[in-house]
């Protein structure tokens, strides 16, 4: 009577047996040799163990990289902001007083002509923060391709190189990220739109059929947009990696992100969702501390001395609160940081496993691993 005697995937074909092994182990068959894994992850198809525990390797490796540079960006972005809304206030005076003088006055028409010079103004102030942003962002997502091109080969880099790296890279991400941007924008407008309609039509009784066909368009458009935002925000959640790892331009960056995630949407959806949920988990834990640390900085303000003078006692609040805020600023931006680095640098790994998969990559990376740093 015959039987098959093979085993699983991997296992020797049928045949004679070999040798006797070494002692202990039954059989003279050795194990399949192991990926190389010369930085964070091993050079082979990727699980969903491999990918998270390869984020906080290149984290952990390069978080002095990454955060320095976080700390750069988004300082000069809100210094920037910081400087154009006090040019704004300064440049304004005269409005605020003559909307003063009006108020005081008891105006039956109030100064339209003054209140559109300060919208304007501050709209264009939110435009310019808004820009600033931007650019913060398409930096720090350029940062993270970058550094992580060093931790899978295993390599240490400095914070020049990922500065001069990621500003060379940052026009390609920024176009790169536009387009899911642009998408989620016209969601959320939609969106809005419907509910401040929906709202309107619910507390005024005798709204007219404008809010009930915007609040319909609004929502409406928001539920049908919505499911196609997602698909494209997963299509090209690749294309920032694209850009800094093959130095491709928006439009190449977009379509080869396109052609990497095809046949595999749900799996990369699934997995840069788990990574964006445990990272905004984490920095919610995170910011629990940093809450508590600020609110027992509140508590010399509430034991003021009654004895006190009026200035002292202001002097006492004003410094509690400015502790309470520093306390609190310092814990949100720790949160940032993770909530920033981990989805970009786990998206990242995504299209090296992708490359691993459809293009054997890995014998190229496991080259270039022992070879000197190419740019």
């Amino acid at each position: 009577m015959s039987h098959f005697s093979g085993g699983p995937y991997g296992s020797p074909p049928p045949g004679p047996p070999g040798p006797p092994g070494p002692p202990g182990r039954q059989g003279g068959w050795a194990p399949p040799p192991q990926a190389p894994k010369p930085g964070a992850i091993p050079l082979r198809p990727l699980s969903v163990g491999d990918i998270l525990g390869g984020t906080f390797s290149a984290f952990g490796r390069h978080w002095k990289q990454l955060i320095g540079l976080a700390a750069l960006v988004y300082g000069l972005a809100a210094l920037l902001t910081g400087g154009a809304v006090a040019l704004a206030v300064s440049s304004l005076t005269d409005e605020f007083r003559g909307i003063e003088r009006s108020i005081r006055a008891d105006d039956p028409e109030p100064p339209w002509d003054l209140f559109g010079t300060i919208a304007l103004t501050f709209g264009g102030v939110a435009l310019a923060g808004t820009v600033c942003m931007l650019l913060a962002t398409a930096l720090t997502q350029a940062a993270s391709p970058v550094v992580l091109q060093e931790a899978v080969l295993g390599r240490r880099t400095t914070f020049g190189a990922v500065w001069s790296r990621s500003v060379r890279r940052m026009p390609s991400v920024l176009g790169v990220l536009l387009v899911p941007w642009v998408i989620t924008f016209v969601v959320m407008a939609l969106l809005m739109t419907g509910y401040v309609a929906l709202l309107v039509t619910v507390l005024a009784r005798e709204s007219g059929d404008t809010a009930w066909v915007l609040a319909a368009v609004g929502l409406l458009g928001a539920l049908v947009l919505g499911p196609l935002a997602i698909w494209v925000w997963v299509l090209f959640s690749l294309a920032p990696a694209v850009a800094v790892f093959e130095t491709a331009g928006p439009v190449q960056a977009l379509r080869r992100s396109a052609q990497l995630v095809r046949g595999s949407w749900w799996r990369i959806f699934g997995i840069t969702l788990l990574v964006w949920a445990m990272a905004m988990v984490a920095g919610y834990l995170i910011q629990l501390p940093f809450g508590f640390l600020g609110m027992f900085s509140m508590f010399p303000s509430m034991d003021a001395d009654p004895a006190a003078s009026q200035e002292a006692e202001a002097i006492q609040i004003f410094v509690s609160m400015g502790g309470y805020l520093l306390i609190t600023m310092l814990g949100g931006f720790v949160s940032q940081i993770l909530v920033t680095f981990f989805p970009q640098l786990a998206t990242g790994l995504l299209y090296v496993d992708q490359r691993i998969r459809r293009e054997n990559l890995a014998p190229a990376l496991t080259e270039a691993a022992y070879g000197p740093p190419q740019y």
